[in-house]
């Protein structure tokens, strides 16, 4: 009997101290936790989606990009994939990796490269930052900066106000940033969408973005994608922010 309850409590010590290791075991440190909002809403073609998409994965391949990751504190960021269009067509495409070499990137790239489209609903960015929000509170990384990118083409035309959004992201300590697709010359039943007053670049900087530091970058082709995703991340990731680009609080 004596045997048998002395067993017992060995047992249960051994069960209390695999517990409490599993509870002080310390978070992943990275340098950034930064996830990749992405408009897929019907005014954005599926050229324009490749484009978005084979962007991304260029410029998280890229040499710059990897040697900002490298020179970090600890030289890894968290990164995830979200695609947005109407209110309830918001969800994680590729859910949280942690790039900290080229391997890593270029199976984050993969990763993103290989998704399907998942929606071709309305354009509802308020749902789509909310979202995010929530993905980094629930992430278990321990971030130095906490990063929201806003890739998209037109204003919110559904679900959660962008103030409210906004103003969630800055409670929670979160930047958000944005990247604006423009349309040269959209057709007049597109127009109001992609063209508000001012011009999409400046609906972005009025209604997006926030937060010590937050910046819009635009985009005509290809190309500028790339090079805009390049820069982006490499400021994104090393704390700085775009000279002369406003951060409103």
């Amino acid at each position: 009997m004596r045997a048998l309850s002395l067993s017992l409590a060995l047992l249960l010590l051994s069960v209390g101290a695999m517990s409490a290791g599993h509870a002080a075991s310390p978070a992943r440190a990275v340098d950034v936790a930064l996830v990749l909002v992405t408009d897929v809403s019907r005014s954005i073609t599926d050229s324009e989606f490749a484009l978005e998409k084979n962007g991304y994965a260029t410029a998280i391949t890229s040499p710059e990009v990897l040697n900002a990751i490298r020179h970090g504190t600890n030289g890894a960021i968290a990164i995830t994939y979200v695609e947005f269009s109407s209110a309830d067509q918001v969800g994680t495409v590729v859910g949280w990796e942690v790039v900290h070499d080229a391997a890593s990137a270029k199976k984050f790239a993969a990763d993103i490269l290989s998704r399907p489209r998942s929606s071709y609903g309305r354009t509802a960015v308020g749902a789509g930052i909310d979202d995010a929000v929530q993905d980094i509170a629930e992430s278990g990384f321990n971030a130095e900066r906490r990063v929201i990118d806003v890739c998209g083409d037109g204003n919110s035309n559904e679900g959660m106000p962008l103030a409210d959004a906004r103003a969630e992201a800055l409670k929670a300590g979160i930047i958000i940033n944005g990247l604006a697709i423009v349309h040269e010359n959209p057709p007049p039943w597109l127009a109001p969408h992609v063209d508000p007053p001012g011009g999409i670049v400046k609906y972005y900087q009025d209604n997006v973005i926030a937060g010590p530091g937050s910046f819009v970058m635009n985009v005509h082709a290809d190309q500028d994608f790339v090079a805009a995703m390049t820069r982006k991340f490499v400021l994104e990731i090393a704390g700085r922010r775009v000279q002369g680009a406003p951060h409103p609080l």
